[in-house]
């Protein structure tokens, strides 16, 4: 007979720390100067909640930024009357009589949505144009811009503000960022109107590119938009923490295999930990085997495949027991080391989390 051990639960949880967001929003405010901070929380706030992560930013940030229109009716059902900026804008007449309605910062990308206003002109509209200034996703080029503009303003509709959005300020390398910057300037100065362009990166790296509004996102959020500069030496606090349990531990011997596909042998005798954690929960089935854990703060490893519901961890060396904790990222364990192993980005680890572990907001 085995001894019992004491009743554990699942314990599959992600730990939401509103007072690190508050604490990397008002770092966010300190970097910026005088530009206003439109704290970016589509997403479902990159995974911490929509409404909980704009609630614990608001006394940081001047406003607030979604994707959708749907973000955009959250926040002001829960009573967020700061200012919101909606970054693709309408997608149909009814869309845009509630942008109006809600008192929403709009937008404007495509041609098609310029010929909606004008068929439908408001009186109060707060538009901003985005530019094409190289990314190639959304924005109209700066010719088309400016004839909008013009067309716009013509009909009582001017833009109060123009956009764009950098594809490379995070990267070491970067020789784009300098002429999408100089590209968009034009455009605002050519209509007299202020720049809205500076992400995460570009609020960090390049305080040229500041202009009137900065839209962070992912440093928000406790990680840092670059490979080759932590979140620490940025000064941003983890604000986003997934662990699980342990919930059996299994001696191996040399030559024997871990997980479906057989993708881990054993080189030597030792044991192997079984964490009740995987890709159903949310962490990534791709994460191969040597993406760092910690195990009551000890630095370990994952061995072989992640599966549904588990996932395996190297347990040699390491005084673990059945119902210990261990952490997939958080405070041991930088979730941009794991995004680096899985080759993506926090933003992917952050959003992809699922209904099933337990939320603690603290």
């Amino acid at each position: 007979m085995w001894p019992l051990a004491d009743v554990i639960m699942r314990g599959t949880r992600v730990e939401i720390r509103n007072a690190a967001l508050a604490h990397n929003a008002g770092r966010a405010k300190q970097l910026a100067g005088d530009a206003e901070v439109f704290a970016m929380v589509k997403a479902n706030g990159y995974g911490h909640g929509l409404i909980n992560a704009a609630s614990a930013m608001q006394t940081e940030v001047d406003g607030f930024g979604v994707a959708l229109l749907e973000e955009a009716r959250q926040l002001r059902e829960a009573g967020i009357g700061a200012p919101i900026l909606v970054a693709e804008g309408f997608f149909d007449l009814d869309e845009l009589h509630e942008v109006r309605q809600l008192s929403l910062d709009v937008v404007v990308h495509s041609p098609w949505q310029v010929t909606l206003l004008l068929e439908n002109p408001g009186e109060n509209d707060r538009i901003w144009l985005k530019i094409n200034t190289g990314m190639n996703r959304l924005g109209l080029r700066p010719a088309i811009a400016l004839q909008a503009a013009e067309q716009l303003a013509a009909a009582g509709m001017k833009p109060v503000g123009v956009m764009t959005h950098f594809a490379c300020a995070d990267d070491e390398q970067d020789d784009r960022t300098a002429r999408q910057l100089m590209l968009a300037q034009e455009v605002a100065d050519g209509l007299g109107l202020p720049l809205s362009a500076a992400n995460s990166a570009a609020l960090i790296r390049y305080p040229h590119s500041h202009g009137k509004r900065v839209r962070p996102g992912i440093m928000l959020y406790g990680s840092s938009p670059f490979t080759w500069r932590s979140a620490a030496e940025i000064g941003l606090q983890v604000s986003h923490r997934f662990s699980a349990r342990l919930i059996a531990i299994n001696d191996i011997q040399p030559g024997e295999a871990v997980g479906y596909g057989a993708t881990w042998t054993a080189a030597q005798a030792g044991r192997v930990g079984v964490v009740a954690v995987g890709y159903g929960d949310g962490y990534p089935r791709h994460a191969p085997s040597g993406t760092p854990v910690a195990i009551n703060g000890e630095p370990s490893v994952l061995v072989g495949r992640v599966s549904m519901d588990m996932l395996t961890i190297d347990l040699n060396g390491i005084d673990a027991h059945v119902g210990d904790e261990v952490e997939l990222w958080g405070d041991a364990v930088d979730v941009d080391a794991v995004a680096k192993a899985c080759g993506t980005i926090s933003y992917e680890l952050f959003c992809q989390i699922t209904s099933r572990p337990e939320r603690i907001i603290v």
